[in-house]
């Protein structure tokens, strides 16, 4: 059974969530929060293997939340879970190592099924979201420098696998290779291509496939 804590200032929607995911014995909620600093606190404690982080929040917001997550080290896949649509939030969290950005007025089989998705290794973002997202990086007018990076031919694998949503550990499996190696790659890539996350890498791919 894997593990979720709900930060959100809205009790209604933390109640929903509990109440959607008892509907599914794969996850189980073990703590929730009303704002940033206390779920903080409450993911450093217990660890949990999925946070659910509402974005906009008195006291700590969940961007400010999730960086500070990010920089305690915890391992936790971080969903944003949010009402806002804005393509500066949805790239700034996605940016700062968000593992998905979905939004809340989805249906409730939606939102089991992406979680089933994240914990599989997968990002998880809504239609929506994705094709922001495109157009905001479109907007930052990155295009050009990427176009005109040379991958080799094990990033170019690396890449697609980072695609997939597969982390390093899978990655170094699946090339067979160690999981050191990987992380050298990816990190020589994402500056080859002006990326700063793995999400962003994703779109990307998606993006440049769909021009090809």
């Amino acid at each position: 059974m894997y593990s979720i804590i709900v930060i959100d200032d809205h009790p209604l929607i933390r109640r929903g969530i509990k109440d959607l995911v008892c509907i599914d014995d794969a996850f189980t909620v073990i703590g929730e929060a009303d704002n940033g600093n206390d779920g903080l606190q409450l993911v450093i404690s217990l660890q949990p293997d999925i946070i659910l982080l509402d974005l906009n929040m008195q006291v700590m917001d969940g961007l400010a939340t999730l960086q500070a997550i990010k920089s305690a080290g915890i391992q936790s896949r971080v969903i944003i879970l949010t009402v806002s649509d804005n393509e500066k939030d949805i790239v700034a969290t996605l940016r700062a190592g968000a593992d998905g950005y979905l939004l809340k007025d989805m249906e409730p089989e939606d939102m089991l099924e992406r979680l089933h998705q994240v914990i599989d290794g997968h990002i998880v973002l809504s239609q929506k979201v994705s094709e922001l997202v495109a157009r905001g990086l479109h907007q930052e007018q990155q295009n050009k420098s990427r176009k005109e990076a040379e991958l080799t031919r094990r990033e170019e694998e690396i890449l697609m696998h980072i695609s997939k949503g597969l982390s390093n550990k899978h990655i170094a499996r699946e090339l067979n290779i160690v999981e050191g190696t990987v992380k050298v790659h990816v990190k020589h890539l994402f500056r080859k291509l002006n990326l700063r996350s793995r999400v962003e890498a994703a779109v990307w791919v998606v993006e440049r496939n769909s021009k090809s």
